[in-house]
């Protein structure tokens, strides 16, 4: 297998630029993945085809056996499944560079205009400031205060569909390897296929090793696509908040409302600020509950 540095250091880019979830899921896929793959599945498998034997000599029949039993080899198989569910964040990753440069591209360009408009004309006038006139609005700052890039509109839909995505691909990949392999190898394979003279008996090399490792790797994808599912759910597709409205009656009336969120502890407070905020201004009225 390759060297995954490379794609390490990607990923690590995108690890800057996810939520704890998503930070939390590309550390599965470093620890267990890529460095179990590389450092210790690679060896089980190592002797996979040349200790792979059946009782017969006819000339080819051990290889088209081998082939019946395994379509694709288990480590190829996982490379192609660490390869695919790391693509949609490396897309991801590159919508963010995109927005960085186009941010650092606008800024330059307003620094121009500050300076020609500073010789012309008032600089409130620019910012849309005391003369109320026809200025134009400065764009949001895609940084927060703490200078990591924001997770919205554009770039929010990116994430989400980098999420599905990656949901799709391992939920493919798990079903794709119980219908080429099952989750279990057995020491003895029985083969008749064509120039087998009968049907043959061949055996496998370290079953019940590689059986473990199948598992657990089978276990490791099945806790990355958990930690997809939970990550769709913390962006507000389950999680809605309680938000207060005044019918016409007088009446207050609470309903659920969808937001897209990133950690729960602010989204709490958001919610939580705004649902006392509209407590506050209607008991100012002299309304009751």
């Amino acid at each position: 297998m390759g060297d995954w540095s490379f794609l390490g250091r990607l990923l690590e880019n995108a690890q800057e630029h996810s939520t704890v979830i998503g930070k939390v899921w590309l550390t599965v896929l470093f620890i267990f993945r890529i460095l179990v793959l590389g450092a210790a599945a690679e060896e089980v498998w190592g002797d996979e085809q040349s200790d792979f034997t059946c009782n017969t000599q006819q000339p080819g029949c051990e290889n088209v056996c081998y082939d019946e039993a395994f379509p694709i080899s288990h480590i190829r198989f996982w490379v192609l499944q660490i390869i695919f569910v790391s693509t949609p964040t490396l897309i991801y990753l590159g919508h963010v560079l995109h927005i960085v440069r186009m941010e650092e591209k606008r800024k330059e360009k307003e620094e121009e205009m500050r300076k020609s408009l500073r010789l012309k004309e008032d600089e409130d006038l620019y910012r849309n400031g005391a003369g109320g006139g026809g200025g134009r609005k400065d764009k949001p700052p895609i940084r927060d205060e703490h200078g990591k890039i924001r997770i919205r509109g554009a770039l929010l839909r990116t994430y989400i569909f980098n999420i599905i995505f990656k949901t799709l691909f391992e939920v493919g990949f798990i079903m794709g390897q119980y219908f080429l392999y099952g989750f279990q190898l057995r020491p003895l394979y029985k083969c008749a296929r064509w120039p087998c003279p009968n049907s043959v008996d061949c055996f496998i090399s370290r079953p019940t090793e590689k059986t473990i490792f199948i598992i657990f790797m089978l276990v490791v994808a099945c806790v990355s696509l958990f930690l997809n599912l939970l990550e769709i759910y913390h962006l507000g597709w389950k999680k809605r908040a309680p938000a207060t409205h005044l019918l016409p009656n007088g009446t207050m009336k609470t309903r659920r409302v969808f937001n897209s969120i990133w950690t729960l502890a602010p989204l709490q407070a958001f919610f939580y600020f705004n649902f006392e905020t509209v407590l506050r201004r209607n008991l100012g009225r002299g309304m009751h509950f």
